[in-house]
């Protein structure tokens, strides 16, 4: 009796150590399938061109009136160092930290907000598409644009690019608006984005420069240059992210506003941007009637 009780005993435990070990993977395999599938969904929404603030504090992703160029920074060393340098502020900006970016004539009836990360794929898609409508219609006087330009995708996909292309936008912008409307383009352009799931090539200088050859008032503009290798504008960058982060209702990229409103195609929670010139055209027109 003491033997098969004792064998009886050893078999209990067995089994309830294997069910204890079954369970055990089970919510190991869920707490995997969470982690990632939070990540697909991230991926998808990047990928099916809408830049989507992930991280919503702390980082990069930081937002609302608590985040600082600090939190912009992130770990890495050299943009730590850059949220404590001096700030110096791009010509044609405004503002005590210079993060009032408008470009467009004084007088100008309406006003067109553009919310923008430099890696963000559905930005480049909205500038491939209507960029020029834009430039169009602000050489027009139809509104003025004012530019809002983050660097949250660097959390989000890793890496520097956003924060370094915004800085060399700084340095555009310091030659004239029209060059960083030029430059801001050829950025965005199908020859220059780099894919989101690839290298991150914004993070170079010498990329950054290699696009800005393209264009006209910045090829061999050595002012322009020395900007962009020494990183003057790295401050202006950081803090121009946290402006863009203040605005609790941009939750993705390209976000447009038009005299303070939200414009675009109703999609859940958020509007997105059109994609199209017509479809552009139809809201606008709607808007300044």
């Amino acid at each position: 009796m003491s033997n098969r009780n004792n064998q009886v005993n050893k078999q209990a435990a067995r089994e309830r150590l294997r069910a204890e070990r079954e369970r055990q993977a089970k919510k190991d395999k869920t707490r995997r399938q969470l982690t990632v599938g939070g990540a697909i969904v991230a991926v998808l929404a990047i990928a099916g061109g809408i830049g989507v603030m992930v991280a919503k504090s702390g980082g990069d992703g930081g937002s609302g009136a608590t985040a600082t160029v600090n939190d912009m920074a992130g770990d890495n060393k050299a943009w730590a160092k850059a949220a404590k340098a001096k700030l110096v502020k791009p010509a044609h900006t405004s503002g005590d930290k210079g993060t009032t970016l408008v470009i467009g004539k004084a007088d100008a009836k309406h006003t067109l907000e553009l919310f923008e990360d430099p890696r963000c794929p559905g930005c480049a898609n909205f500038e491939q598409n209507v960029g020029e409508t834009v430039r169009k219609d602000i050489k027009d006087g139809k509104y003025k644009a004012q530019f809002h330009l983050a660097t949250f995708l660097d959390a989000n996909l890793k890496g520097t690019g956003s924060k370094n292309a915004l800085s060399a936008l700084g340095s555009a912008l310091n030659v004239s608006p029209d060059a960083f409307l030029k430059y801001k383009e050829a950025l965005y352009s199908k020859e220059f984005h780099p894919d989101e799931m690839g290298p991150d090539k914004f993070a170079d200088d010498a990329y950054l420069l290699k696009v800005a050859d393209t264009v006209p008032a910045l090829k061999g503009n050595k002012d322009f240059e020395k900007g962009v290798k020494s990183g003057v504008f790295d401050r202006w960058a950081l803090e121009m992210s946290v402006e863009f982060n203040s605005h609790d209702d941009v939750k993705n990229t390209p976000t447009l506003k038009l005299d303070g409103k939200v414009i675009g195609v109703d999609s859940g929670p958020s509007k997105v941007a059109p994609t199209t010139p017509e479809s552009f055209n139809s809201f606008i027109d709607k808007g300044v009637k």
